[in-house]
């Protein structure tokens, strides 16, 4: 259940915010860290440290990264004819946000209902404490996912709006 509400609060909030031609402000930028922050309250009580705990929790974090330059990819920025900054979401890029949630929905569910002995075993294999440590991994990619989209959408409005603070003074210098 942890990871279906976390995964469906991100997916539209990503969405809602990205698709279509949309500005890039401070307030959709922040919007998305609050939406983080309030993700990790809400479904992170515990951070299990023990056994190779640790690490499960990092891979989530780095696949989450992954996905997020992949997705940060999809969504091209230019400078519009009022001189702001926009992003053009599309369909490729509510596929890749789309599939990432569903895969971790879709892993919470099975791990219950279809292959969960072999989760246990894989836990006990690799001395990974329980529920908990899965629970945060996949919440922990899905964070690292809209904080490295968020990290690539400031990059690119800080580059478009360097590249055209440069335009005058190229002019200026001729």
């Amino acid at each position: 259940m942890t990871a279906l509400i976390a995964s469906g609060v991100i997916l539209i909030i990503i969405l809602s915010t990205d698709l279509g031609t949309r500005k890039i402000t401070n307030m959709r930028l922040l919007r998305s860290i609050i939406a983080v922050a309030i993700v990790i309250a809400l479904f992170v009580h515990t951070l299990p440290l023990g056994g190779n705990d640790p690490w499960l929790q990092l891979a989530g974090i780095g696949v989450g990264v992954i996905c997020g330059l992949i997705a940060a990819a999809l969504l091209p920025a230019h400078r519009g004819s009022d001189g702001e900054i926009y992003t053009k979401g599309g369909i490729t890029y509510a596929i890749v946000w789309t599939l990432m949630s569903a895969s971790r929905v879709v892993f919470a569910y099975g791990s219950e209902h279809w292959f969960g002995k072999d989760v246990i075993l894989f836990s006990i294999d690799n001395k990974l404490s329980g529920q908990d440590v899965y629970s945060n991994a996949f919440v922990f990619m899905a964070l690292a996912m809209v904080l490295a989209r968020t990290a690539v959408l400031l990059t690119k409005r800080r580059r478009l709006r360097g590249a055209q603070a440069a335009i005058p003074a190229v002019k200026r210098a001729a």
